[in-house]
């Protein structure tokens, strides 16, 4: 079985068998994780080479740990973060470890509490941690058009009589993880714009995950699945979902940082991961970086979250008192 090495914040490195991170990180309990062919998954001697790749910097002294919101399974999403700490090893001279967050927490409380100083997070989360905890924004994703923006989408099994959200009603949803923005805050959105309420349905339950919502529609549990749009179009280009309803656009996932992080870093940070080519000269260490959420990197973020926090607040996952930036000016 594959290991990956991950610190445990006492000071010492230990070996954790990355099947053992089904059971820490937030994933439902009866819903399998989706099987992965043999020629998507990664072995045990490519997950170490990936880990070796992190180069640890003698002169530098202080380690950040860097956390995310689960979006596929741990094991995918640990394949595609580690060779980009590698290149922030590489290129800052700091060191960075990957973390992953316990299933009675999340990456936005983890940061606001110092156990991480650096995560990937969608909005949902960042607008969490900025008004908890005043999290800053250092960059955000591009997608595969060049845009700093996303959408969800609704997909249902290929032969279902579903077509559209007012087919909803009496069905039963599948959502991702309950701090997910493409999983569960824009699937919301969807369903009130079309008059559809969570007491109109069957039942709804959260699944942990992007990948997970699918299985559950895959597998016939559930009837109807809000997940993430580039998941959804690679299953139904293989013909296992179908899409019936896609959001509009939305700002993307990014990088954040806590408070507690030295401006050096920050900035030292930032400029790596405006600099990360992963179409390009940074391409041959990376893994799957395309089935991300910015699989043409990064850029620079600015507060344009406004929509998606008056929803949040409109939607109970949020205080009317938690403003941004854009809300104070």
């Amino acid at each position: 079985m594959a290991k990956i090495l991950v610190d445990n914040k006492n000071g010492a490195f230990s070996a954790i068998i990355l099947s053992l991170f089904l059971v820490a990180c937030d994933s439902s309990n009866d819903i399998p994780v989706m099987t992965v062919s043999s020629n998507e998954v990664v072995n045990e001697q490519q997950l170490e080479t990936l880990q070796a790749r992190k180069s640890v910097m003698e002169n530098k002294d202080e380690i950040y740990y860097f956390g995310f919101d689960l979006r596929a399974s741990p094991q995918e999403d640990a394949a595609q973060y580690l060779p980009l700490l590698a290149y922030l090893n590489q290129k800052t001279g700091y060191q960075f470890r990957l973390h992953f967050s316990p299933k009675n927490s999340s990456a936005a409380k983890q940061l606001g509490e110092n156990i991480t100083q650096f995560a990937a997070v969608g909005a949902s989360s960042f607008l969490y941690a900025q008004s908890r905890y005043d999290v800053m924004s250092l960059v955000r994703g591009l997608n595969q058009l060049g845009k700093a923006e996303y959408q969800s989408v609704f997909v249902t099994k290929p032969e279902s009589k579903i077509s559209s959200i007012k087919d909803f009603p009496g069905k039963k949803l599948a959502l991702g993880n309950r701090d997910s923005t493409q999983g569960h805050l824009i699937p919301r959105i969807m369903l009130n714009e079309h008059g559809v309420i969570l007491s109109d349905l069957e039942k709804y339950t959260y699944t942990g995950s992007h990948q997970n919502c699918a299985e559950a529609v895959i597998s016939g549990k559930y009837d109807v699945c809000g997940m993430q749009d580039a998941l959804a179009k690679s299953l139904a280009e293989r013909g296992v979902v179908k899409i019936i309803y896609t959001s509009r656009y939305f700002p993307s996932s990014g990088i954040v940082s806590n408070k507690a992080v030295p401006e050096a870093v920050c900035k030292a940070v930032k400029n790596a991961l405006l600099d990360f080519d992963p179409q390009g000269r940074d391409k041959h260490t990376l893994f799957h970086w395309d089935k991300t959420e910015m699989p043409k990197g990064f850029t620079d973020s600015h507060d344009d979250y406004k929509d998606l926090r008056e929803w949040s607040i409109r939607l109970g996952f949020l205080l009317p008192a938690d403003k941004g930036e854009d809300d104070q000016q």
